[in-house]
């Protein structure tokens, strides 16, 4: 298999199919591009026995790598992508690690960016980086033209990593693209049709607590990933928007950038711990807005039936979504 998990998501072309995996749910994905919008062709569920998967950035994830094998051969099997080769993958969120990296000013040369970069790195997921199979991309917002710059950096562990390829090796398959869940879910935000009109929240949460991503104009904006109990989300939640209002909120300048925005009018709940109807009520005591709510009508996404919702396929859909971007 090729060595390039966990590579930049920028640079089509990518697989019209993709995997998604979770602590106790393995979901599988092919789109088509149908009459303008995108169309699910094929979507399953396979639930996952306890602790076969144990999502985590630094200790060993698979317990049984050849179950998971057999279960994901069951999964393809039963929607008749058994002869797929080629895949995208969205990595448990607990497995991976996303930061938002600003450089304070202009590095000096090639040289010194990398090093800084790296630094930083080190710095924010807590493990050198030779550990690491990082992506980078480096952001436009936030950017104040003096030399300040801002990356969206993305890692996992190559221990973990190495994890799941053997997983996908043993199954034939080849999986150009590895990215964390909530990559996935905000690639709908990143490229919907009124991504560059307001702002966007995507709260996606899990067995662990929950990862926010804050867009503006198509980029993150903010990304937090909180480790939290059930009960705690909503006060979490409610931190990370009065951070939002208060630091770069509607009609507020963003690190220098100079420029007016709208306020976050736009949301997207993945997951059942913290449900759409609250987190709107958060957003409305802090903002004073009710955002709308979006579903897969809002990304032109057609769903196969009512078996399947848009909040249990949304991360490999997402990355599905790539073949066509």
């Amino acid at each position: 298999m090729a060595s390039n998990l966990f590579t930049k998501f920028f640079k089509p072309p990518f697989p019209f199919a993709a995997i998604g995996l979770d602590e106790d749910l393995a979901s599988a994905v092919s789109l088509e591009r149908r009459q303008g919008q995108l169309v699910v062709r094929r979507a399953g569920l396979v639930a996952l026995p306890s602790d076969l998967v144990r999502p985590d950035f630094q200790e060993s994830n698979i317990n049984d790598p050849r179950e998971l094998s057999n279960a994901l051969l069951e999964l393809v099997a039963s929607i008749n992508l058994a002869g797929q080769k080629n895949w995208s993958v969205a990595l448990p969120e607990a497995a991976t690690r996303t930061s938002i990296l600003t450089f304070e000013s202009a590095p000096a040369s090639r040289g010194e960016l990398e090093e800084t970069l790296n630094w930083k790195i080190e710095r924010a997921f807590g493990c050198p980086v030779d550990e690491l199979r990082v992506t980078r991309r480096r952001l436009t917002i936030g950017a104040n033209g003096d030399g300040r710059a801002r990356y969206l950096v993305a890692g996992v562990q190559r221990a973990v990593l190495a994890e799941y390829e053997a997983v996908f090796e043993s199954l034939g398959w080849h999986a150009g693209l590895v990215l964390p869940r909530h990559m996935g879910e905000a690639w709908w935000l990143m490229r919907a049709p009124f991504a560059r009109e307001t702002d966007a929240l995507l709260v996606s949460s899990h067995n662990e607590g929950f990862t926010a991503v804050l867009l503006r104009r198509g980029e993150p904006l903010i990304v937090r990933s909180v480790v939290c109990e059930g009960q705690d989300c909503r006060d979490e939640l409610y931190r990370l928007l009065l951070f939002y209002r208060d630091r770069a909120g509607g009609g507020e300048n963003v690190e220098g950038a100079g420029e007016q925005h709208a306020l976050l009018e736009r949301l997207l709940v993945i997951g059942d711990r913290l449900d759409e109807e609250r987190a709107n009520d958060i957003l409305a005591e802090t903002l004073s807005v009710k955002a709308h709510v979006l579903g897969a009508e809002d990304f032109r996404l057609a769903l196969p039936s009512d078996d399947i919702s848009f909040d249990q396929i949304a991360a490999p859909a997402g990355l599905a979504a790539l073949a066509w971007s």
